[in-house]
């Protein structure tokens, strides 16, 4: 089975990209079952990212973090979105066949420019660039929170519209959710994202890890009381590193009283350092070794080429494209 994910280079890596996305990666490419495709997306980072210099360095800051963090190219299809232009190709033809109400419906564009961020046609059609991405290499899962099924429904949409006028060429890409990881919150307790400036940063130096920490919302109690961890941002962060034991313990610390927020927010500070400490060690060898990582890249743009290559034959032969 073909699983194919990717994560937008528009910042530092946070807790919710780890747990989301990376660390499922992680354990997938480790199975002899999946066939792992990662990539990462710096097409869709343009949407909300407009600094050529930044996205250059955050692409490359990605690929390192990638690796730092686990995944084995010699296990895994593992490259950047641009370096397959026919992503591009394909997303030109598939927006032919889109209707303008597909789109207009996807919540993720309305939550967007909800939140802030500029109006405008890559952050409209940004579900057929995803569609493209997904339908290139015949994706069979493709990993996700809750809040992109919708982009996943859309690309099978549009599969299933290009196979009844051209015959079987696509996969049907199915959305691959984990129940308990799906929504990681952030500093706030909504959903932790880059655009809402609530995340807590996997390779933050020890003074920034303890300022995103520390200033996580939390509610007020004397310190004697005993507090809910139920809705406590703190616990829900801190029980994604914790097994149910580790869980259990902490639960016991909060129903017990005798401790405030600062205590649980110092516990979960380290849980993260240390967490991440072998990490953080490989994310520095790769940001020294520049080549070494371009190398590792253009090895697994020319995995993804050879089947985006074959794909898109048949698509320009289906389609009319002269040659």
């Amino acid at each position: 089975m073909r699983t194919l994910t990717g994560l937008q280079p528009s910042g530092k890596l946070h807790l919710g990209n780890y747990f989301a996305s990376i660390k499922p990666m992680v354990e997938a490419q480790n199975n002899s079952d999946c066939d792992m495709f990662i990539f990462i997306a710096n097409y869709h980072a343009m949407t909300s990212l407009n600094d050529s210099h930044k996205l250059k360095q955050s692409t490359f800051e990605a690929a390192c973090a990638f690796l730092a963090l686990g995944i084995k190219p010699e296990k895994s299809t593992f490259w950047v979105q641009s370096d397959v232009k026919e992503v591009l190709e394909l997303y030109w033809i598939l927006s032919q066949l889109t209707p303008m109400g597909l789109v207009e419906r996807a919540h993720a564009y309305k939550d967007k420019v909800a939140k802030g961020l500029e109006a405008h046609h890559g952050l409209f059609s940004y579900p057929i660039l995803m569609a493209a991405d997904i339908l290139l290499y015949d994706s069979n899962a493709v990993p996700v929170g809750k809040d992109q099924i919708q982009h996943v429904e859309i690309a099978r949409d549009l599969a299933i519209k290009f196979n009844n006028k051209f015959g079987e060429v696509f996969v049907l890409p199915e959305a691959k959710v984990s129940e308990n990881i799906a929504v990681i919150p952030g500093t706030d307790g909504a959903k932790m994202s880059k655009s809402y400036g609530n995340t807590v940063d996997i390779f933050s130096d020890a003074k920034t890890l303890k300022k995103q920490i520390g200033s996580i919302v939390t509610s007020s109690e004397p310190l004697e009381a005993p507090k809910d961890w139920q809705n406590c941002n703190v616990f829900n962060i801190a029980k994604l590193f914790l097994d149910e034991n580790g869980q259990n313990l902490l639960r016991l610390r909060y129903e017990k009283g005798g401790e405030g927020h600062g205590h649980f927010k110092a516990y979960l500070n380290d849980l993260v350092w240390e967490y991440f400490s072998e990490a953080r060690d490989k994310f520095d060898y790769f940001t020294n070794n520049k080549n070494k990582v371009y190398e590792i890249l253009n090895q697994g743009a020319l995995k993804a080429s050879k089947i985006a290559n074959e794909k898109m034959r048949q698509v320009r032969d289906l389609v009319g494209i002269y040659k």
